[in-house]
């Protein structure tokens, strides 16, 4: 129905359906029973690894929004969130929702209620306390037809159980920007970010002039085929690639493995995008693995309510992987497959976040002035001028 049209009585509110072409940014929609869940990672990819981290990481929307056409002026999201806590520590912020019209945030809120996962960082156990479901409601919109964005939480599980408006709304059909597909840890993910916007692979995008799907995966950027097959399988036309630290703090493997795993990953990555841009990153400065590799370990301190974490691995043991390791060996990768593969660059994640930089709160990861610094130096290296995914600028402004 044209958004023109079909605006209920005075203070009615019409059901919009949430249909595929509404959703941008997951892979898949799963039907539950409250409603449908984004994923960013498909059944047949979850189904070949049961890690509890890799599930809860792909299941929580980074990057993911609703798009729709509509002259609204009020328009309400009911969700059923899963919010993670941690045995005890402090509860964790509310997850943000971000409102765009046309391009520029236009409102921030949050839901209450949902389930819990309560977590021990100690042993690892998991337990789900069920909650109600909320809703988050924007007003004062512009009375005319505009495009709105609805950014859902990059940190929590987010259920899409019911859109409302005072009018009728259609899907914004889709435009001449280019897909960038981006792959990498936590900070890719999000962690720390004031807001889905404000992750600094979605500041990156809004500066870049680029339609985002960000599969960051906190803790899971471990070079596992099915992610590599399902980059392959998704439709982009840029890719890049942010490896290394997850490798490292999951003790994951030895040297001996890593370069092989890299070429594997790269190669099932071209056999899907042979021509594609596809960069290559390295770590950004993490010291506590610069020279000590992992195990990353935990160090909750009850008096102030945070957690930081430690290296915990012996650099004499041979094979171990730290991050100057994983820069080097990404690099010689990297010029070794730039020779028959024009297309394929490296980026040294020290020119994104380096020395004499802001501290990382918990030595590991950024901060959101950190995730803006970083999005803005990605935006200006890597789509500037002369930057491997240079294109047209861009109307739309980073909020």
């Amino acid at each position: 129905m044209d958004p023109h049209d079909a605006v209920g009585p005075a203070g009615s509110r019409v059901t919009i359906p949430v249909t595929e072409d509404l959703v941008r940014g997951a892979l898949e929609l799963e039907r539950t029973p409250h409603g449908i869940r984004p994923h960013r990672l498909p059944a047949w990819a979850r189904a070949q690894c049961a890690d509890g981290q890799l599930l809860l990481a792909e299941s929580q929307p980074s990057g993911v929004r609703l798009v729709l056409r509509t002259r609204a002026t009020m328009i309400e999201l009911e969700t059923l969130r899963t919010t993670i806590a941690y045995r005890g520590a402090p509860p964790r912020p509310d997850g943000v929702y971000d409102l765009l019209v046309d391009g520029e945030l236009a409102g921030r809120g949050s839901v209450t209620g949902g389930n819990v996962l309560l977590v021990d960082m100690l042993s690892g156990d998991r337990e789900l306390r069920p909650g109600p479901s909320g809703t988050v409601r924007f007003t004062g919109l512009p009375d005319r037809v505009k495009d709105v964005e609805i950014w859902l939480p990059h940190n929590e599980i987010t259920e899409l159980v019911a859109l409302r408006a005072d009018a009728q709304a259609e899907p914004v059909p889709p435009g001449t920007r280019r897909v960038w597909v981006h792959h990498g840890s936590s900070i890719s993910h999000g962690s720390n970010a004031a807001s889905p916007t404000t992750t600094w692979p979605a500041l990156t995008a809004a500066l870049g002039g680029v339609e985002l799907v960000n599969l960051g995966l906190s803790g899971s950027a471990l070079l596992d085929p099915f992610t590599a097959r399902t980059i392959r399988d998704t439709p982009a036309d840029l890719l890049s690639l942010k490896l290394g630290i997850n490798v490292v703090n999951s003790d994951l493997m030895r040297l001996r493995a890593f370069g092989p795993a890299v070429h594997g990953f790269l190669d099932t990555i071209r056999d899907g995008h042979p021509t594609t841009p596809l960069l290559v990153v390295s770590p950004v400065l993490c010291p506590i693995h610069e020279d000590t590799p992992g195990p990353g370990a935990p160090e909750f301190d009850a008096a102030t309510g945070t957690v930081r974490f430690r290296a915990t691995g012996d650099p004499r043991e041979s094979g171990k992987l730290t991050l100057r390791v994983i820069r080097d060996e990404l690099s010689r990768i990297v010029a070794e497959r730039a020779a028959s593969d024009e297309n394929l660059y490296h980026l040294d994640g020290l020119r994104l976040y380096g020395e004499a930089e802001l501290p990382l709160p918990d030595r590991l990861h950024p901060d959101a002035a950190t995730h803006r610094r970083i999005g803005e130096r990605f935006a200006g290296l890597v789509f500037g001028e002369g930057g491997p995914f240079a294109g047209p600028p861009c109307p739309i402004r980073p909020q």
